[in-house]
């Protein structure tokens, strides 16, 4: 794998972020078009197109590729150790989420005979087959990725040891703990045709062995590991040093099954499938959920993961034990659940980590006192996540929620965590006397249990709970305020391109939009009657939804710039989102770069777009960031007949990506930044940094790979440390007009 030095050099200086991006900006990105334009078979590896099932790049493949650049993270050495231990235990647990919803989805419809081809054009077989080989070569990587991380960590201190013995004290601690914490529960069970196989529940673990007692015939006996108990346990001392749950049942095999000799065995581990199909003919929502998630806990098994080394009769049984038949079964040499590494990166080692960041409160809202509908009716407000704080949104609620001016407060909910301050807001508002509307979608992938229960005590303080649509999700992210102002009521709104979650506020890069403007206030309402009653929105002003318009809005926004370059006009599409995959949006892109349009996107995960193609993609140019934050964001700017950036494009934020399910199958808006100073700080300021990061990008070519972006020392423009040294996008804005500078740029497009 790469190892590719990160460093930020805030000692070069040059130029200030907005000078640079017009000309500079402009004459790299003509040149580096230019250096792709030649036929793709002078460039090794990268397939000619032939036919039109070769334009575009296969989702599921796509996305085992967004992982791939995850898992390098982990291989990055200028990252902090625990921190690639990080990345390496995301990387394990997105991996485990594919198999549960995306692979488990091929599998079903392999299972009933269902031909429905995928936008390159394959069979859900030939989607398996190939995912199954990239699945496997990654989980290789993660194991690669572990053993040298694992060497790492004991250099700095920090072990996980195996079966090697070790000081006295520690193994009589070991000794005491399995005695008096897990040996009660464990239960030991023979496999014989008076004690059949035991039900594995998802990503369960277990291990088998096979047994002797004298000359006695063998046995097999199977091991649960309790999911109550943590994986990994820490042993105390000054060291710091762990131990996975099931090498300490190993170690201790012998308190286990006394005077049996173990002939052979081994850990597995069960995938199931864990979607949950919503039945158009549902009549209780609630009723239907709780049921589900009480299926999915039994889904049929995706994948089974066995150690190797385990003899062909024992993974026999254990396949047809767990009713593995139509399973992927993979032998990984290595560390089962690499996900559970997660618990060392607690450890309190903070030179092994990244540096502490503490994002600021609004600048805006301090400047009023803190009043947060005070600094609103003054001035539409842009925050930042998670450079400016989360907690200006609670606080928004907060406030709503005490105010006596108040009078009503609507809010959709998505994801909010298990401890919802904006929850208890809600609560806290309706038991105060206030109208309070609550959209909890149910249809949250794994987090269905916690909305029921949010659901439930919403609605005992006096909520009205609506769960919106059976078909379609309510992924919009939107609260609205009516406050009592004079002789009238005025409409405080909130629109944010990320969930009302405070815990992944501090880790996503996300957008929160404040504005008492009049026009977004009557949309909003006509938005959230159309969530509760199913009341179609007439003559919205400004917002778009899907999935009524949002798809025809994007597609005459991109007309309009192929109109204006084939008119000799100025014209440009940069847009940033987390996956491209509607083909109807791909194939005007197409149409747009053959008329010329410059089109530069970043996409963090899923790109079905083929970059780079001569007579077909030429002008389109696609980075991936993957970096210390999660990019979540959704920004779209069209340049509206301007050169890039420019006052006059059309900037949008939104909670949609470009994909069918978003703009088919979910509720969802799409914004207009009509705001001058927010205008300014999107466009200028956040999307032309993330076309300028070159420390933690990748560029999409052609053949589907992605190449990191390299630089030399002190060229290098890191987006996540830009930001952190300038979290205030307001202030940022007043330092660049009185030229504060920032690293020297030279922005070279793909190479």
């Amino acid at each position: 794998m790469a190892e590719t030095s990160i460093c930020f050099n805030s000692e070069t200086v040059e130029k200030p972020l907005r000078a640079h991006s017009h000309e500079r900006f402009k004459r790299d990105s003509r040149r580096d078009r230019k250096s792709m334009d030649k036929p793709l078979a002078e460039l090794p590896g990268e397939p000619r197109i032939a036919s039109r099932d070769q334009l575009y790049f296969n989702r599921e493949l796509s996305w085992l590729a967004f992982n791939q650049r995850v898992l390098e993270e982990a291989c990055n050495p200028g990252h902090p150790l625990l921190e690639r231990v990080r990345f390496l235990s995301i990387s394990a647990s997105n991996l485990d989420e594919f198999f549960m919803v995306r692979v488990a989805g091929l599998k079903a419809h392999q299972a009933l005979g269902v031909e429905e081809r995928s936008i390159d054009g394959r069979t859900p077989g030939q989607q398996l087959a190939a995912v199954s080989l990239g699945a496997d070569r990654l989980v290789a990587q993660q194991h690669e990725a572990w053993n040298g991380l694992r060497a790492a960590l004991a250099e700095a201190g920090v072990m996980v040891v195996g079966m090697e013995p070790l000081d006295g004290a520690a193994e009589a601690w070991l000794n005491e703990y399995f005695r008096e914490q897990i040996f009660p529960l464990l239960t030991p069970q023979a496999i014989d045709p008076a004690h059949p196989f035991p039900f594995l529940p998802n990503r369960g673990f277990a291990l088998i062995f096979e047994l002797r007692k004298g000359k006695a015939e063998p046995i097999r006996e199977l091991i649960m590991l309790p999911q109550a108990l943590p994986r990994f346990l820490r042993i105390p001392g000054a060291e710091s040093r762990y131990i996975a749950l099931d090498t300490l049942i190993r170690r201790q095999i012998d308190n286990l099954f006394p005077k049996y000799e173990v002939l052979c065995g081994g850990t597995f581990r069960v995938i199931r499938d864990s979607d949950i199909e919503v039945e158009e003919e549902a009549e209780d929502l609630v009723r239907y959920f709780r049921t589900a998630i009480k299926r999915r806990r039994r889904g049929r098994v995706v994948r089974l993961e066995i150690e190797p080394g385990m003899p062909d009769a024992l993974v026999r049984l254990v396949q047809q034990g767990v009713d593995a038949a139509g399973a992927i079964t993979a032998e990984s040499r290595g560390l089962l659940g690499m996900a559970d590494l997660s618990v060392l990166v607690d450890e309190d080692r903070p030179e092994l980590k990244f540096p502490p960041f503490d994002s600021r409160f609004p600048e805006r809202i301090r400047e009023h006192g803190g009043d947060c509908f005070a600094a609103i009716r003054a001035k539409d407000i842009l925050v930042h996540h998670p450079y400016e704080s989360f907690e200006v949104v609670v606080e928004f609620v907060r406030q709503a929620a005490a105010d006596p001016d108040v009078v009503a407060i609507k809010q959709t909910l998505y994801r909010a965590g298990s401890k919802s301050p904006i929850v208890r807001a809600l609560i806290d508002a309706a038991e105060a006397g206030k109208s309070v509307t609550a959209v909890i979608e149910l249809k949250a992938r794994f987090d269905e249990e916690q909305n029921l229960m949010w659901a439930a005590a919403l609605e005992r303080a006096g909520v009205q709970v609506v769960y919106g649509f059976i078909e379609w999700k309510t992924h919009a992210k939107v609260s609205m305020v009516v406050r009592r102002e004079g002789k009238g009521y005025r409409t405080y709104c909130h629109f944010g391109t990320g969930n009302y979650h405070p815990v992944s506020a501090r880790i996503y890069t996300d957008f929160s939009y404040f504005t008492a403007d009049p026009k977004l206030g009557r949309d909003a309402a006509k938005l959230f009657n159309f969530i509760t009653g199913y009341l179609e929105p007439k003559n919205l002003r400004q917002l778009v939804i899907s999935p009524l318009m949002l798809r025809d809005e994007l597609i005459r926004l991109i007309d309009a710039e192929i109109a204006a370059a084939r008119e000799g006009r100025p014209s440009g599409v940069w847009a940033k989102m987390n996956s491209l995959v509607d083909q109807a949006i791909i194939d005007k892109l197409y149409d747009a770069s053959a008329a010329g349009v410059p089109i530069d996107l970043v996409v963090r995960g899923i790109c079905c777009l083929r970059p780079g193609v001569p007579g077909l993609s030429d002008n389109i140019y696609v980075k991936s960031i993957v970096g210390r934050f999660l990019e979540h964001g959704r920004l779209w700017c069209f340049a509206n007949g301007h050169q890039l950036p420019h006052p006059g494009a059309k900037v949008y934020i939104s909670s949609a990506d470009w994909m069918p399910r978003n703009l088919d199958r979910r509720i969802e808006y799409m914004l207009p930044i009509e705001n001058p100073t927010v205008h300014a700080q999107l466009l200028e300021q956040v999307m032309l940094a993330n076309l300028l990061d070159n420390e933690q990008s990748w560029r999409l070519r052609p053949d589907g790979s992605y190449e990191r972006l390299r630089r030399k020392p002190g060229e290098g423009f890191n987006l996540h440390h830009y930001f952190m040294s300038n979290p205030s996008l307001s202030g940022r804005g007043q330092a660049l007009r009185k030229g504060r500078k920032v690293p020297k740029l030279r922005f070279q497009r793909g190479r």
